[in-house]
């Protein structure tokens, strides 16, 4: 391992479940003091009970811009100057093709995993300009890359969360601020429990018969990331089973 991460203050969205769960317990390892973020208390406080004073939580939703710009302005001085935003928040919702799907999935999709990336981003890195240092993590997806079935508007996020990277990095060089762009493959979360509604024998398939990244495989990529030396910046870091080759190419023919 290269930095440590002590004294390293790690801003975290969706950090009751998933990867945001698994990073916040392997930073706080590491010495981090850790802003937790998520939509459920209860799992908040399971996580700060493990934690103790290594963390603090914020009840949120990262589609709220008012609430996200109330909770950053009340953060207490010990975590108040973020070092790393980790963007983890996210979903996908549906298994439909574009002309089935429901639009209230596509426009959760778009809200939480551009706007809330959008929201969090822009209130929380003007505080890294000034410093004069930061890392920004973004937790994408190899679907922002290839394309599948029934992807649509989750695969089109995703792509937007790889060019947003892309772009902040030109335009903060000079800053001293990096930015990383994490995209996973198949990872045996909540994330099909999610995206069949609470489906689980439907969730259950999809890993079925393989062995998929774990959400604490994840987790130490993006630890990697962030504690290499400050002049060196990962900027994009694919990451898939084994297992998992993308690899398709469709092809219809007419009979």
């Amino acid at each position: 391992m290269g930095a440590s991460l002590k004294g390293k203050t790690i801003f975290i969205t969706g950090a009751t479940a998933g990867f945001g769960h698994a990073m916040a317990v392997r930073f706080a390892k590491e010495g981090a003091r850790i802003v937790a973020t998520g939509r459920r208390a209860d799992r908040l406080s399971s996580l700060k009970k493990t934690l103790g004073d290594k963390v603090h939580t914020l009840t949120l939703d990262v589609r709220d811009y008012d609430a996200v710009e109330k909770a950053i302005k009340k953060l207490p001085p010990a975590f108040k100057n973020i070092d790393v935003l980790v963007n983890n928040a996210g979903l996908a919702l549906g298994m439909a093709k574009a002309p089935d799907a429901l639009l209230a999935d596509w426009e959760q999709m778009v809200d939480t995993n551009i706007k809330g990336v959008m929201y969090c981003t822009h209130l929380l890195l003007p505080g890294m300009v000034r410093r004069g240092s930061g890392h920004i993590v973004n937790i994408g997806s190899v679907a922002g890359t290839y394309p599948y079935p029934c992807g649509n508007v989750y695969g089109a996020t995703k792509a937007f969360i790889k060019q947003f990277s892309h772009n902040l990095r030109a335009d903060l060089l000079g800053k001293n601020i990096r930015v990383t762009n994490i995209e996973p493959g198949m990872a045996e979360t909540e994330f099909s429990l999610v995206r069949f509604h609470g489906g689980k024998s439907k969730a259950d398939a999809v890993y079925q018969g393989t062995h998929p990244l774990t959400a604490d495989n994840v987790a130490e990529s993006v630890l990697f990331c962030i504690t290499q030396p400050p002049h060196v910046n990962v900027t994009s870091m694919e990451i898939t089973p084994t297992e998992q080759a993308l690899a398709g190419f469709a092809v219809h023919r007419k009979s």
